[in-house]
């Protein structure tokens, strides 16, 4: 364990993530509680998800836009069961400068009630669709529980997509397709296994007819909601008129979608794969994937050092590694090892006399410490290096995650093992909100996801109440 973190994973895992956010730099805490600073550490991760999704949402036709912060509340108020979903948490002006303001302005909580106000505007017949917008924001959502960096803030960054379109089956085929490109985001950028299905009814977001969800078990046996999907149906189309000439010259209204991911994905990575060093990052996403360390033991070789480390920095930078060469004089190599390993990089070179006289590079990999040796001639090597630890870091995750949950039937098993976190439970059940209100009442736990396979049955009969079981769903507590 490096000096920085003074927290076992083990023993606290909110306690040890939240050292590793702070001392890693990724993190910060600002003078208004729940509104956190992302420092360039951790954005730099951000932007790496944002630059995957741009592409990925590209390849759609989604187009970029922005939408304002205020939201009148005449039109916050249009859908009912979405405003109602979200009164408790919303944020309000009341002033404009020094004087009361005719209407009170919400601070965005989400965007769908003032991008709807436009496309109600915006589109009048079948030609103006699909319409597929998405925007790069931040929500404010007041949270009256206990705030955690990434996990639950009161300013959250994210995006938000929002589409359109003539039919229900092609609303609910985006709804789902969505979801998939954020089950890729997290297993092949961030190396993060999800379980991907739908939230139940008492779990669907507000005024959506389905809600599917990626989500994230963690070392404690909870789960994280990473991102999520919906299906709105003509919910918002009826509160705010947006309607259009269909092929048969006919009004309709439209069919809607909205989707998002947030930095709570990034919160998922942390805790799935950093240890008690510090941030373990997965090649994709560092932003440094290898750090060169120059091992000066005669000053009389450093000059010749120094150099041959950076004609290895200036061949990574070729090969569009990221590669940093720290050169500094005023660290020693061994607090630069515990300073690098806090940071997650992926891959270190040390480079001393030795290495320069053979004109290798010893390299040591940081998720799980092997060593190795790479020549300068075959320096190629270390970027299938680094796709392999990226293979290997999503396997790894993927066996412990599975490892995690265990398929019950039995009612007293079921209430003992989501009390104590022992595991995160599979388990047939009815789905009605009266009985997962009940198991939240008496374990604390939720449903967290019901897949969308056409699954087995565990059993004919809901583990809790003992009605007939319509579906499988996965339970857990949740951040």
């Amino acid at each position: 364990m490096t000096d920085a973190i003074k927290t076992k994973k083990s023993d606290d895992l909110i306690g040890w993530y939240n050292n590793v956010l702070i001392e890693s730099g990724m993190m910060d805490f600002s003078a208004v509680k729940g509104f956190p600073v992302y420092r360039p550490y951790g954005y730099e991760i951000w932007e790496r998800i944002v630059e995957y999704l741009n592409k990925r949402f590209r390849e759609l036709g989604v187009k970029n836009a922005y939408f304002p912060l205020l939201i009148p509340e005449s039109i916050l108020s249009k859908e009912s069961q979405h405003i109602k979903g979200f009164t408790p948490e919303v944020a309000w002006v009341t002033k404009g400068g020094d004087r009361d303001l005719d209407e009170r302005l919400a601070i965005r909580p989400t965007s769908e009630t003032i991008m709807y106000d436009s496309y109600s505007k915006w589109i009048k017949s079948y030609r103006d669709l699909p319409m597929l917008i998405n925007q790069w924001n931040t929500v404010v959502r007041w949270e009256t529980k206990e705030t955690r960096l990434l996990l639950r803030g009161r300013e959250v960054l994210w995006q938000e997509g929002h589409c359109v379109f003539e039919t229900a089956k092609e609303a609910d085929a985006n709804a789902i397709a969505m979801t998939k490109i954020y089950r890729d985001v997290m297993e092949k950028i961030l190396a993060v296994p999800v379980f991907y299905g739908m939230k139940s009814e008492a779990e669907k977001f507000p005024g959506a007819e389905k809600t599917y969800t990626v989500e994230t078990a963690t070392p404690n046996n909870f789960m994280i909601q990473s991102a999520t999907s919906h299906n709105l149906g003509q919910n918002f189309s009826k509160a705010f008129e947006i309607k259009f000439i269909d092929r048969q010259n006919n009004w309709q209204y439209v069919y809607q979608t909205s989707w998002g991911i947030s930095m709570r994905s990034i919160a998922a990575m942390v805790m799935v794969h950093g240890d008690d060093n510090g941030l373990v990052l997965p090649p994709a996403v560092a932003p440094i994937q290898v750090v060169i360390i120059p091992i000066v033991k005669d000053d009389k070789k450093k000059e010749k050092i120094l150099v041959y480390a950076l004609e290895i920095k200036k061949k990574l930078d070729a090969m569009g590694i990221r590669a940093h060469l720290d050169d500094r004089d005023d660290q020693s190599p061994g607090w630069k090892f515990h300073q690098y390993d806090l940071l997650g990089v992926p891959i270190r070179l040390d480079i001393g006399e030795r290495e320069e006289g053979s004109r290798t590079v010893s390299a040591k990999l940081r998720f799980d410490g092997s060593k190795d040796t790479f020549e300068e001639k075959n320096l190629i090597e270390i970027a299938d290096k680094l796709g392999d630890i990226q293979s290997q870091m999503f396997e790894n995750a993927r066996l412990s995650a599975s490892k995690k949950v265990e398929e019950i039937s039995d009612k007293a098993e079921f209430i003992r093992k989501l009390k104590k976190d022992e595991k995160i439970v599979k388990a047939a059940w009815c789905g009605r909100e009266e009985c997962e209100g009940k198991i939240k009442e008496e374990t604390g736990a939720i449903s967290r996801c019901i897949p969308l396979d056409n699954e087995k049955m565990i059993s004919e009969k809901c583990v809790y109440c003992g009605e007939h079981a319509i579906y499988n769903a996965y339970f857990s507590h949740t951040y």
